[in-house]
């Protein structure tokens, strides 16, 4: 059971100071050559010569790279603008008051230059224009993932092995291989629907990873029921399937058809986007038996790949 959610069970069937060194533009890579075109995002694939001038360009106080407006004091020492904020207007080099001095060679310098991905471990061989470095990282598909774990907050980031692992090991979650699934949820008492997340269940499918999410919470004043499909990897893969939820009992059914979504969604951004099978509770409760006592809902589904 996540933390924080109610008793719930779950039954499984199936990222101006003087210029006076000798700055070589990184329009060659570090061997002289010319950097050669890459495929992502209008990067060029190769590796950026190192020298002084990138250290000019780390804040003193926060270590990241500086951007405009880059601040400096009157005795030329540099920092970055949410960083003059947390100094208190006093530079934490001489302590002298900063004003409202900009460092425009510095900011014309870093204009000529190209700076590698922040993500290069992790696979990303491009090399950018430093201003366009930060943009290109909020989308680099080299960038990592975070823990897909609904109902805690879980800081962990990686990549998909990563994080299949992690979901494993540290969350306990069921992993099933297999498209097709078969899940049982109950709860006694389901008149007393609150926010609460049943346990994440992973799928190993065409050798990709899902994550099958159910839970209860109030939809504006109704209460209601939720199951809806994520996918461990980015959105453009994630359009290469489809999926289907079926609920259902005393001969009546509902059924869902769709995309699962990438888990660079969050997903509360999912749930709140009601992408999936929304179950009312009177219904949740119809299907469950005549009683109305306990929550019994059998939800089946099935992933396939779109041709």
């Amino acid at each position: 059971m996540a933390p924080g959610g109610s008793a719930l069970k779950e039954v499984l069937e199936s990222n101006s100071m003087a210029m006076d060194s000798d700055v070589k533009m990184a329009k060659m890579e570090a061997h002289g050559k010319p950097a050669k075109s890459g495929s992502a995002g209008g990067g060029k694939h190769g590796i950026h010569s190192n020298n002084g001038v990138y250290e000019l360009l780390e804040c003193p106080v926060c270590t990241n790279l500086m951007y405009p407006p880059i601040h400096q004091c009157p005795n030329g020492h540099t920092l970055c603008s949410n960083c003059k904020i947390r100094v208190q207007n006093l530079c934490p080099t001489c302590h002298s008051e900063l004003g409202n001095i900009r460092c425009l060679a510095l900011e014309k310098v870093a204009e000529s230059l190209e700076v590698s991905c922040r993500f290069q471990s992790l696979g990303c061989q491009d090399i950018f224009p430093y201003y366009s470095k930060l943009k290109h990282e909020q989308h680099c598909r080299f960038r990592p993932y975070n823990c897909p774990y609904a109902g805690s907050e879980c800081s962990v980031t990686g990549d998909i092995p990563t994080l299949v692992s992690h979901l494993k090991d540290d969350h306990k979650v069921d992993m099933h291989d297999g498209c097709t699934f078969n899940h049982r949820y109950v709860k006694a008492n389901p008149h007393e629907v609150e926010n609460a997340t049943w346990m994440l269940t992973v799928f190993n499918c065409f050798g990709r990873q899902f994550c099958l999410h159910f839970e209860a919470f109030q939809l504006g004043m109704a209460p209601v029921y939720m199951a809806f499909l994520r996918f461990m990897g980015d959105e453009n893969e994630a359009k290469k399937f489809s999926y289907s939820l079926e609920v259902g009992g005393n001969g009546r059914k509902l059924t869902w058809q769709g995309i699962p979504r990438s888990i660079r969604d969050s997903h509360r951004k999912v749930r709140d986007s009601q992408d999936g099978l929304i179950i009312p509770r009177n219904l949740a409760l119809y299907f469950s038996g005549s009683d109305r006592q306990e929550l019994k809902l059998r939800v089946t589904g099935r992933i396939w790949k779109e041709e």
